[in-house]
């Protein structure tokens, strides 16, 4: 069963005996901060860069938990095999758990959870590319690289003159909603369990009464192609899309029809489907196979930035105080579903 986890390191853990818990696909930001705060709790830190698979589930013999990154797709057969090491708890170092089979994990032992971190990370990027999607940034700053300085063709709109659609209001389109309220602009949401400060309508209204759609829906068999052809031809002529979510609650063939016919205005993409192996990546000496992220990045009206919305300071060490938490947690029996 998936258990989602909004824990918060408190001072006054303690924990009898010392733990051992193995950290996946950890980068070198990742690792310092592990190693800074796991002595607190009596945790000894295994630390590697590799993401989990069959071949080095080893390490986590002894580990009772572990924590992994949400770069790579975590195989089944991985999973099977830190079943047969002893691990019964994973800890997703990210919100979202859809690179995790969590069915499978489950009927192998493994109970999986996710972390909690600041929504301000993702909401203050989300408003940064909803402001450069209407002022048509990319072409302003793209002419000024090579001294061309003259005003830009499109002129840019003001969001307070703009409707703005939510689509899903958890904890980071709840905070995208309140920085939207400071700028005055009429703001439509669409979620399941309504808790912003903004009008709620049906996503068939949203789509048909907003100049901007941003997404901050979880990426589960429901949503995916969220924005599917005929979701986007009901959308308002010259609309922008701005995704911070998950990259598959678009049909990524169906938005780059839609932007090369002119149907829509252009979009802002924090993730992209098919990203896997690609963002995080230098891809610069080797070439980039999926043919829609390229043809994306040649659209004058298309930003595109890799998955990360999330990277702040503030986020990342939540992330990893937040991970070692739900770990010991699991451990001592007090986890909640």
């Amino acid at each position: 069963m998936f258990r989602q986890h909004h824990a918060a390191l408190t001072g006054d853990m303690t924990y009898s005996e010392p733990s051992c818990i193995t950290v996946y696909g950890c980068g070198p930001d990742e690792a310092a901060l592990f190693r800074e705060l796991a002595p607190r709790f009596g945790v000894t830190p295994v630390i590697t860069d590799a993401p989990v698979s069959e071949a080095n589930a080893d390490l986590a013999s002894g580990s009772r938990s572990i924590s992994v990154g949400h770069k790579t797709s975590i195989a089944n057969s991985a999973l099977l095999a830190l079943g047969r090491a002893g691990v019964t708890y994973m800890s997703t170092r990210s919100i979202g758990c859809n690179h995790i089979d969590v069915e499978y994990a489950d009927s192998v032992g493994i109970t999986v959870g996710n972390v909690s971190y600041s929504p301000d990370s993702v909401a203050d990027f989300t408003l940064m590319q909803m402001l450069m999607a209407v002022r048509d940034a990319k072409s302003i700053v793209r002419s000024a690289d090579v001294h061309d300085y003259r005003l830009n063709e499109v002129r840019g709109r003001e969001l307070r003159d703009l409707t703005v659609g939510v689509i899903g209001t958890g904890r980071i389109g709840t905070a995208v909603v309140d920085r939207l309220r400071g700028f005055g602009c009429r703001i439509l949401a669409h979620d399941n369990h309504p808790k912003a400060p903004a009008e709620y309508v049906s996503l068939d209204e949203l789509l048909q009464q907003s100049d901007m759609v941003t997404l901050h829906a979880p990426l589960t068999p429901d949503t995916y192609h969220l924005l599917d052809r005929q979701r986007i031809e009901q959308m308002k002529q010259g609309a922008l899309v701005v995704n911070t979510g998950r990259g598959a609650l678009i049909d990524t063939e169906a938005l780059v029809s839609a932007l090369e016919s002119g149907r829509l205005g252009g979009a802002a993409l924090d993730v992209v489907e098919g990203e896997e192996g690609i963002f995080y990546a230098d891809c610069r000496r080797r070439p980039v196979e999926s043919k829609s992220l390229l043809r994306l990045q040649e659209l004058p009206n298309v930003l595109i930035s890799p998955h990360t919305a999330y990277y702040t300071d503030h986020a990342l060490r939540d992330t990893v105080e937040n991970s070692l938490t739900n770990c010991l947690k699991f451990e001592n029996g007090s986890q909640h579903g």
